[in-house]
């Protein structure tokens, strides 16, 4: 009978929930702080100050570019017995710097432009896709043409097929 006077096995005791619950409250103070901090652009954003551009009362100053209007391009397409054409039309973002070079560059830029959309395929031309792709071509043939660091980007303003 001595197994009957040993004492119980003891109830465990229950875990404190208090760690859990200043878990919690720091998640929420942490997690308050850093939206804060992003969204006033304390952290990783730095306002206009880290994207370039200057404030100046609150309005921020353009960048020194300029746009250089190409004259439209009309170019026959295909030899079928089908007339095709298409429509052209672009401006070239420069620096204010470089605007009067890229300017006076301008048959040369016309001369490769319409070298190059004349030899383009009609099917490649009618993909909706293609404009990315042609656009991409055609600004590194201007940049070449240019020299390199003159013109920024090609701007299409128009692009026909009929």
């Amino acid at each position: 009978m001595a197994d009957a006077e040993t004492e119980p096995d003891e109830v465990p005791k229950r875990k404190s929930k208090l760690p859990l619950l200043i878990g919690f409250v720091l998640m929420l103070v942490l997690g308050g702080g850093g939206f804060f901090a992003t969204y006033s652009g304390m952290i990783l954003g730095g306002g206009n100050e880290a994207a370039g551009a200057h404030a100046t009362d609150g309005i921020a100053t353009m960048p020194d570019i300029a746009f250089v209007p190409i004259d439209p391009l009309i170019v026959s397409l295909g030899t079928s017995g089908r007339a095709r054409h298409l429509r052209f039309s672009s401006q070239l973002e420069v620096s204010k710097a470089h605007q009067d070079e890229v300017t006076m560059l301008m048959p040369r830029i016309l001369d490769v432009l319409n070298g190059y959309l004349r030899a383009v395929e009609v099917a490649e031309l009618e993909d909706p896709s293609a404009l990315i792709r042609l656009r991409a071509q055609m600004l590194r043939r201007v940049q070449i043409v240019s020299g390199e660091g003159r013109v920024r980007d090609l701007l299409v303003t128009e692009f026909v097929l009929n």
